[in-house]
């Protein structure tokens, strides 16, 4: 009996000495083989990147046309590191050959920021690495893969293609600088494809003097320095600089999304507009700070929706005292101002685990800022760049620098069809009729009661004294007059809130005129307003705008760019009319603008050349007519006049009235 329980006791002990000696093993902790590389792998020298099917079904609902047809599928994506130097900030282009759309991304970002389902089915889309977004070597690494390469999980929905048909790309290559990247080629099995893209000899890699990405240019810039970090949380300032000189934001809006859990504890110099401490409460971030007080907590949004504060919070000791704050939301073009070129706003950001320690730190992704009638904005991705260095503040020579820092890059996007914010008109006094703005040139939500697709009916120029809903009794009984055809159901109207009327007031043979009229229908006033426009072949021969501040700019594309005078630098809010059962009045500016015929002689004013190529409000590209005025029917010059001198007149003693009243 004693000589089994001594027995006993070393085989326990014996156990006990060797347990630790396996917890030493450096080889593979679970006695797994490790992964070995496919052909594919082993024969790139360079970049490797695989796209692989995995899934595809049919989704409801079901339909009997083949290419209505949803079916969902998940596929994945792998970039691997398989050369002798690290790829930074690697990107991937994903060129689908049906109609796409992608429902989530994991292990990446895309880089347009759009919100998903993103259609990716025509121009393809391009990822990034997140939250991994460098690559290392084998060399550097030890061949540890986990640093060496990124999986990207992907899901969507696919349309257009046949009953068998593969959502498989039809180009697969990586687009980071430097690289070049064959055609991909298809495995045996038929749902995967592999490339390796290997460097360039001839591209000549400039010698960078930075640690991180050199700083970008673009139309609009946003820097997101990190200024103080603890094991936590961290304050982060936000700048957003506007670099076109025909940039601008009124009321802007930002929104991003927040990738790990993070929150916003405060902000000094913006707001979010909205405060609900239960996505808090009941998420993550309850579960981990049990103890906080979650009501004093300003935002919980995964995409939190952000705006400056106003004029009046400049000087407050706890939202305030911000250099760059607290306009409204106002950034203007820096011709008009350099330092209103610039907005700044600070948040205290608290993080999740694993991220808890300073050096942990995942800036928001997937940006976007929009404003009033202002330029749409397509953001890239955050990319790190070389901490942002700032003066002390004792004024002292010295530069303290950011604990971190990230730029995003924005330009900007001509509108879309439809989806412009303002629109122009044209007249001319050749002409009895008024070109209106086109149907639904800004949208229509309504359209009941409208056809969106018929043409606008042309107008008698008082008519464009008064809000849409008040012209179409006025234009239908200028098209019985000038027995013109009235479409049923009427054309919808133009919705926009700024519009423009560009009048053609003279032609000689020594020079030419016309007459800008800016209209605000909104309920907001527009301080510092700017337009600009390009005439393609009038640009050499302009002279001046009298009512405005009119300044060339030839090496912008030949625009002519106007502001308004001292004192006259608002455009006022429409207002309800003098009585009740008159219509409302819009918020007016206007000015005649001159060009000599010196350097263009044969210049066509009738067929088109007096009119803009392109019309700027605020930094929006304006909707412009399809057609220009022509004289129609024969008529007296003296019958046309008339009604542009009324036009002219009421415009001015409205204009007058405001002004004194």
């Amino acid at each position: 009996m004693k000589a089994s329980k001594v027995i006993c006791i070393a085989i326990f002990l014996f156990w006990q000495t060797i347990q630790p000696l396996n917890a030493q093993d450096y080889g593979n902790p679970d006695n797994a083989a490790p992964l070995k590389p496919s052909k594919e792998q082993e024969a790139c020298n360079g970049i490797f990147a695989s796209y692989t099917l995995e899934q595809r079904e049919r989704e409801l609902p079901f339909v009997k046309n083949v290419s209505a047809q949803g079916w969902a599928f998940k596929s994945s994506a792998v970039v691997l590191n398989a050369g002798a130097t690290e790829l930074e900030a690697w990107q991937l282009f994903i060129g689908f050959q049906y109609d796409e759309l992608l429902v989530s991304v994991d292990g990446a970002v895309v880089i347009d920021g759009d919100s998903f389902p993103i259609r990716v089915g025509k121009n393809g889309t391009h990822l990034a690495g997140f939250p991994q977004a460098n690559l290392k070597t084998a060399i550097d690494t030890a061949n540890d893969m986990s640093q060496m390469s990124a999986k990207i999980h992907i899901k969507g929905t696919q349309f257009g293609g046949q009953k068998n048909a593969k959502p498989m790309p039809k180009t697969f290559k990586i687009v980071n600088d430097g690289f070049k990247c064959p055609a991909p080629k298809m495995t045996k099995r038929g749902s995967t494809i592999t490339v390796c893209c290997v460097k360039d000899p001839k591209f000549k890699t400039k010698a960078l003097k930075t640690k991180f990405f050199p700083r970008r240019k673009g139309d609009l810039t946003f820097t997101y320095d990190v200024l103080q970090a603890y094991k936590g949380s961290y304050l982060a300032q936000v700048t957003i600089e506007n670099h076109h000189p025909l940039g601008r934001l009124d009321r802007w809006n930002l929104t991003w999304e927040w990738m790990r859990n993070e929150f916003i504890y405060n902000m000094r110099g913006a707001f979010t507009h909205e405060k609900d401490p239960s996505e808090c409460l009941y998420g993550p971030q309850g579960r981990y700070y049990q103890d906080m007080d979650f009501s004093q907590v300003l935002n919980c949004q995964k995409k939190p929706i952000i705006s400056d504060m106003p004029p009046t919070l400049k000087d407050d000791d706890k939202v305030g005292k911000l250099p760059y704050c607290c306009r409204n939301g106002s950034i203007l073009p820096a011709i008009m101002s350099a330092n209103e070129s610039k907005s700044i706003f600070q948040l205290n950001v608290y993080k999740l685990p694993p991220d808890m320690n300073r050096t942990a730190i995942n800036p928001p992704q997937n940006w976007k800022i929009s404003g009033l009638v202002n330029p749409n904005f397509k953001c890239g991705q955050p990319i790190r760049v070389d901490s942002s260095e700032f003066p002390d503040p004792s004024g002292i020579d010295m530069v303290t620098a950011a604990v971190a820092s990230w730029q995003v890059t924005c330009n900007m996007t001509r509108p879309k069809p439809n989806q412009a914010k303002c629109c122009v008109s044209y007249s001319a006094y050749y002409a009895q009729s008024v070109i209106p703005c086109n149907t639904c040139a800004c949208g229509c939500e309504d359209t009941d009661s409208c056809n969106p697709n018929a043409k606008a009916m042309l107008l008698p120029p008082e008519a464009l004294l008064v809000p849409f809903v008040n012209r179409s009794a006025k234009a239908a009984a200028w098209a019985k007059m000038r027995k013109l055809p009235i479409p049923h159901p009427r054309p919808c109207g133009d919705n926009c809130g700024v519009s423009v009327n560009w009048h053609i007031t003279g032609n000689t043979k020594t020079g030419w005129s016309a007459r800008i009229t800016l209209f605000n229908w909104g309920n907001l006033a527009y301080q510092d307003w700017f337009a600009a426009v390009q005439i393609k072949k009038a640009f050499v021969g302009y002279q001046n705008v009298y009512s405005f501040n009119g300044t060339k700019l030839p090496n912008l594309n030949n625009t002519i760019f106007m502001k308004g005078l001292p004192g006259l630098n608002y455009l006022v809010a429409e207002v309800n009319g003098t009585r009740p059962s008159y219509p409302r009045v819009p918020g007016k500016q206007q000015s005649v603008i001159s060009f000599s015929k010196t350097h263009t002689p044969k210049i066509n004013i009738e067929g088109g050349d007096g009119f803009p190529t392109k019309f700027i409000f605020n930094g929006e590209e304006c909707a412009l007519p399809t057609r220009f005025p022509g004289s129609g029917a024969h008529h007296s010059r003296a019958a046309d006049f008339l009604p542009v001198l009324l036009v002219t007149l009421l415009t001015t003693l409205l204009i007058t009235d405001r002004w004194f009243h």
